[in-house]
């Protein structure tokens, strides 16, 4: 179960520094691709793990 816990946090914490990196670069006019590749990262995660968060929570077997 704290593993669960902790990819969460991962992925809270890639979206809240590419946020904050899109923010400041482009107060400085600098490229923001970093902070985007970083939010992109965070929403894939999110999608994988709320749909492995649901096959769990659902008891579906998969395969069967």
């Amino acid at each position: 179960m704290e593993i669960f816990i902790v990819y969460w946090v991962i992925v809270l914490l890639l979206f809240v520094i590419g946020i904050i990196q899109i923010i400041v670069k482009a107060a400085k006019n600098q490229p923001v691709k970093p902070g985007l590749k970083l939010v992109i990262a965070s929403v894939i995660m999110l999608v994988i793990g709320a749909g492995a968060c649901a096959v769990i929570l659902s008891n579906l077997n998969i395969g069967h």
